[in-house]
């Protein structure tokens, strides 16, 4: 697939889920051992083409995502590249113990990847909205993590994640029109971050949705005289401890995350920060292991305290 502007804002204008279903239409192209699996999201996951194109492809399994991992074991142990995918919450929570089994211990090469994770279903409750899957994976050994930052980050996850030699999990936060964080074609590697904006006083680490905001967040802490690096740590496990290490001179570390404080990117930041002598204060910035009311997508950001004003006020009253 060609990266250029056209299709850096062609991704950006459909969101992530659609920008999977066309990653994975692109792809199958290619690659004849390609499968897809889902559980009655065909549409959602904006494969309708893909399944229309390549019908011995498109496994639907229904709702029932246990088996699905069930299947997709089955496949990949006959060396098919298998991508799973239905959404987030029911990804990973409800067939957790399928993916302990087969994925972890049984070492099965899949990619799963969990749509509209984060809050972008709130209006749906928190039985769909997905705070957890980050903390529940991580738990899991030998499990690769990825979080990307836009919908061109979307497919270069998925390019990855398919040659990648172990199972992996992709989480896809956000919506339709995602803002563009990688504005030009760039090198993604699993486990590498990637310094987007440099600075010394103040290090935002951030993962999927919220590289965008931290960005913005950083505008206006430049505006206050606050030098301000903002790192897109993409892949949660393996974590790119070269980076953190790189900025134990910064007055203050913020992990920045559409996740639940505990468990995802701000715990393993900080669990690698115990190995240290002297480090930094960090902050965790991300949803305060609650569960609350529903919501649309930017009220649940903003209550949250989920966008670049609140993300710079917090940094800022710590500054202090």
């Amino acid at each position: 697939m060609d990266i250029n502007d056209k299709s850096i804002k062609m991704f950006s204008t459909i969101g992530p889920r659609a920008t999977l279903g066309l990653s994975a239409l692109e792809i199958a192209k290619n690659d004849k051992d390609l499968v897809v699996l889902t559980c009655d999201v065909s549409t959602s996951a904006g494969l309708d083409r893909f399944r229309k194109t390549f019908p011995d492809k498109y496994f639907d399994l229904g709702i029932a995502e246990q088996n699905m991992i069930g299947v997709a074991t089955g496949l990949a142990s006959e060396n098919y590249k298998v991508l799973t995918t239905t959404f987030a919450p029911f990804q990973t929570m409800r067939c957790c113990e399928q993916i302990k089994v087969n994925l972890g211990y049984m070492k099965q090469k899949i990619c799963m990847v969990g749509i509209a994770s984060g809050l972008v279903l709130g209006t749906l409750g928190y039985t769909h909205c997905c705070i957890e899957d980050v903390g529940i994976l991580r738990s899991i050994p030998g499990i690769t993590i990825i979080s990307p930052s836009d919908s061109l980050e979307t497919y270069k996850s998925l390019e990855k994640a398919l040659k990648h030699p172990g199972p992996t999990y992709i989480r896809l936060t956000g919506k339709s029109n995602n803002p563009i964080v990688n504005k030009t074609d760039y090198n993604f590697e699993i486990g590498k971050s990637i310094t987007i904006k440099n600075g010394k006083d103040v290090t935002l680490f951030a993962s999927g949705s919220m590289v965008f905001q931290s960005l913005q967040a950083a505008l206006i802490l430049e505006q206050n005289k606050i030098s301000t690096k903002v790192v897109n740590m993409h892949t949660i496990k393996p974590l790119d401890k070269e980076i953190i290490e790189n900025s134990l001179e910064s007055e203050l570390l913020a992990t920045v995350e559409e996740h639940n404080v505990m468990g995802g990117l701000g715990s393993a930041v900080s669990e690698f920060l115990t190995t240290k002598q002297k480090k930094p204060k960090q902050i965790f910035i991300g949803v305060k292991d609650i569960y609350d009311k529903g919501g649309e997508y930017e009220y649940l950001l903003n209550k949250h305290d989920l966008t670049g004003e609140s993300i710079a006020k917090k940094v800022m009253l710590e500054m202090q």
